[in-house]
């Protein structure tokens, strides 16, 4: 499930607000930080993004 290009646009990463990319897939839906130095990925559940930095995975 794909999140809406409007609802994307106005969000930001919660820990740089840097604007956050789209990789939702069928198994891990996520939102992913566009920062150099950050790219935190955050869990989205039943279609709701968890923009919590506690909840962020971080990048490998």
């Amino acid at each position: 499930m794909s999140l809406e290009a409007g609802l994307l646009e106005i969000l930001a990463c919660p820990a740089c607000h840097a604007p956050l990319s789209d990789h939702t897939g069928a198994e891990t839906p996520e939102l992913i930080c566009t920062g150099e130095d950050c790219g935190l990925a955050y869990p989205v559940r039943d279609g709701i993004p968890v923009l919590l930095v506690d909840e962020a995975r971080r990048p490998a």
